[in-house]
């Protein structure tokens, strides 16, 4: 069936939602826009599906979360029936359609007779992990599209582990979802029916104490939160999600006093009015933040995304400024804390292990070496890491002290299986307490992390190659790094190349051995001055990613290596 088939079969289709019948109407005087929506289904993948909103098989609307969940229920359909009846958590952020998606997911579900436990209001994503745990349930689902701007929705699948599903389970419930060809067809159970059924169930509150019972673990030396707590001058930002329920409480229950929330971004919005884009990562996003800390004097600023599993923070400076942290940064700091902290309490584990996704930065790994803990690279994407956990708990080789990605996910304790910036903004805090005691800031600190391990700097570039034909540049740039693999960036050679979906490792001699890894479209190039290049296509966006990480001996050193090995990608990119 051609796109315009597909369309016509929307467009009169008589059971079709009001709202998107106009949209459709208003499509017609943008036929670029018109074939994009109907030219191929959304992608179900890995990472479940994430889109623009609105009319069409490749928008997120109340049809195609219906097709998706009828995948989902069709994949629990072939379980036996004690693991289908423990159904299926359900939670959803501050986004445009998420309640609606929430509900028309749960009334799908019913129409299988699996039952759902749905929150009553939006919840962040990693409460979402944990009350799969706790409430036993097979799977979970999160409407929920992260940091991606308002015009977007999402649609995330967790496993009975807490984790977003594994590769094996993922590509089995994909083919499910694949198998449902028209999502105007799939039926739901009805307003009156769902009253009488027993199949839905409201929760909230009570899991909201069970997660933040947990979370005080959280916390590694209480006495200095008590005596740090009321003078740590904090700000903290939602930016308009899911953040401020659980932060504010997980903050004030650890000891922190001193702590203000951006009144303008503490209200949930889904058009994010205040930023460009509700994303930590991006330093446009602490704009208000920053406005409040100066006038506050604040020691630190902290974000977290819409849906609350990543969080973004900014440091003071010496002359008073504040600088947004990368990722690795953030990352690297915790890591310090923790290990030390534990040395320094006695409760370092002999067999104590660290997480961290294979693009991220190599510092996090000369601090592991120093408290002689062992450092383990996963692919991206943070199921890999709660894998690992899951492995940990079974065969008890490690123990977990901390797992994180570049991209400002981090998990502190494993009863969430998934990045948790709520547990993130309680660790931070603790982190900067630990300085100020000591008369110094984060700043200070990372300086002094230079100073012993060296000059560590990365960027990720990400290249946006939308619609049609950006799927097909994507894929022709992974084959041109794939099929001519560079011997040299900035005229440094290449000493090792890591193919992450043909599973192996290379050397400059041509010598190859295995990889351990699951296949994944990752190249990464090993340089022979301790840099390395890696590229991958995102999982979630219409995106290229390419990742550099260097060591230099002063901060202008590594600055410069990182200027120089982004020229060199953009020739050979553009080449």
């Amino acid at each position: 069936m051609s796109w315009e088939q597909v369309y016509e079969q929307w467009l009169n289709e008589a059971s079709l939602e009001e709202k998107l019948k106009q949209q459709l109407t208003t499509l017609k005087e943008d036929p670029v826009q018109l074939e994009d929506a109907f030219y191929a289904p959304l992608e179900f993948g890995t990472a479940g599906m994430r889109g623009i909103l609105g009319p069409g098989i490749n928008r997120m609307n109340i049809y195609t979360i219906r097709q998706a969940t009828e995948g989902l229920a069709r994949f629990m359909d072939a379980q036996d029936a004690q693991t289908k009846r423990r159904g299926v958590a359900i939670a959803y952020d501050s986004r445009h359609m998420s309640p609606e998606f929430a509900m028309e997911a749960a009334k799908t579900l019913a129409k299988h007779a699996i039952p759902s436990f749905v929150f009553e209001s939006l919840r962040p994503t990693p409460e979402l992990s944990f009350a799969v745990r706790h409430l036993h349930a097979f799977t979970g689902i999160m409407i929920t599209a992260s940091h991606n701007p308002a015009a977007y929705n999402g649609y995330k699948v967790y496993g009975e582990d807490g984790g977003q599903m594994p590769p094996a389970d993922a590509d089995a419930l994909t083919t499910y979802v694949r198998g449902v060809e028209n999502p105007l067809e799939v039926e739901v159970l009805s307003e009156e029916e769902v009253e009488h059924s027993g199949l839905i169930t409201i929760i909230g509150e009570e899991v909201d104490i069970a997660y933040l019972k947990e979370v005080k673990a959280v916390t590694i030396n209480p006495s200095l939160v008590e005596e740090m707590g009321k003078t740590l001058k904090l700000i903290y930002t939602p930016l308009h999600g899911t953040g401020k329920m659980l932060g504010e409480k997980a903050l004030k229950q650890a000891g922190f006093e001193q702590f203000k929330l951006v009144p303008e971004q503490a209200i949930a919005d889904p058009d994010f009015t205040t930023v460009k884009s509700p994303n930590p990562e991006e330093h446009s996003a602490f704009e208000y933040a920053i406005r409040l800390g100066e006038k506050e004097n604040a020691d630190l600023l902290i974000a977290t995304d819409p849906d609350a599993d990543r969080l973004g923070a900014a440091v003071r400076l010496p002359d008073g400024n504040y600088q947004v942290l990368s990722g690795n940064q953030i990352g690297a700091l915790m890591i310090q804390y923790i290990l030390e902290a534990h040395k320094q309490a006695g409760t370092l584990p002999e067999n104590a292990a660290v997480l961290k996704s294979i693009v991220s930065s190599e510092l996090p790994t000369a601090i592991a070496d120093k408290y002689d803990t062992t450092m383990i690279n996963v692919l991206t994407g943070f199921k890999f890491i709660a894998e690992k956990i899951q492995q940990f708990e079974e065969d008890h080789t490690h123990t977990f002290m901390f797992g994180f990605e570049e991209s400002y996910g981090y998990l502190v304790k494993s009863f969430v299986r998934d990045k948790d910036a709520i547990q993130a903004l309680v660790l931070l805090a603790e982190v900067a307490a630990f300085y100020k005691k000591q008369g110094m800031t984060l700043y200070d600190a990372l300086q002094e992390m230079f100073k012993e391990y060296g000059y560590y700097a990365e960027k990720t570039i990400s290249v946006t190659m939308s619609g049609i034909e950006g799927s097909a540049k994507i894929a022709a740039l992974m084959t041109k790094f794939r099929e001519e693999a560079p011997k040299k960036f900035a005229g440094i050679n290449v000493i090792q190349t890591e193919d992450f979906k043909l599973l192996t490792k290379t050397d400059r001699s041509g010598k190859s051995e295995a990889l351990t890894t699951p296949p994944s479209n990752v190249l990464k190039y090993v340089l022979e001055d301790e840099s390395w290049i890696a590229v991958r296509p995102s999982g979630t966006e219409p995106k290229i990613k390419f990742y550099i990480g260097v060591k230099g001996s002063t901060q202008a050193q590594a600055d410069e290596k990182i200027a120089a090995y982004e020229k060199s990608i953009t020739n050979i990119t553009e080449g």
